[in-house]
């Protein structure tokens, strides 16, 4: 895997978190909007949109440069606007680094030639 591909993965990992945290808050305050007369809604809902863009973002350059196939590609879309989604994208693309890491260092030693 070479830099940029790497630094993509990282970049979409690094947004899937507090987008996903982002999207648990917005649903909290729709529902205390609703419920009180606390709204923070607009401000919520303009940070989370933020974030799912720069997600969106990153998750194309990501597509483009790690060569995924169209249903990984898919599952990391989708898994943007499940409302915990993002946790499981940034736990999915740590194992995925982590594995390109033992497989190049492994390479590199001359224990396969993978």
């Amino acid at each position: 895997m070479d830099i940029k591909t790497a630094t993509a993965l990282r970049r979409l990992r690094l947004v899937s978190g507090p987008e996903a945290v982002s999207f648990l808050v917005l649903l909290v305050c729709s529902v205390l909007k609703r419920t009180t007369d606390f709204n923070a809604v607009p401000v919520m809902g303009a940070i989370h949109g933020v974030l799912v863009i720069l997600y969106v973002i990153f998750w194309a350059d990501a597509w483009n440069r790690a060569k995924w196939s169209f249903k990984t590609a898919a599952l990391y879309l989708v898994l943007s606007v499940l409302p915990a989604g993002g946790f499981f994208a940034e736990r999915r693309l740590k194992r995925e680094a982590e594995d390109a890491v033992i497989a190049s260092r492994a390479r590199r030693e001359g224990i396969v030639n993978a």
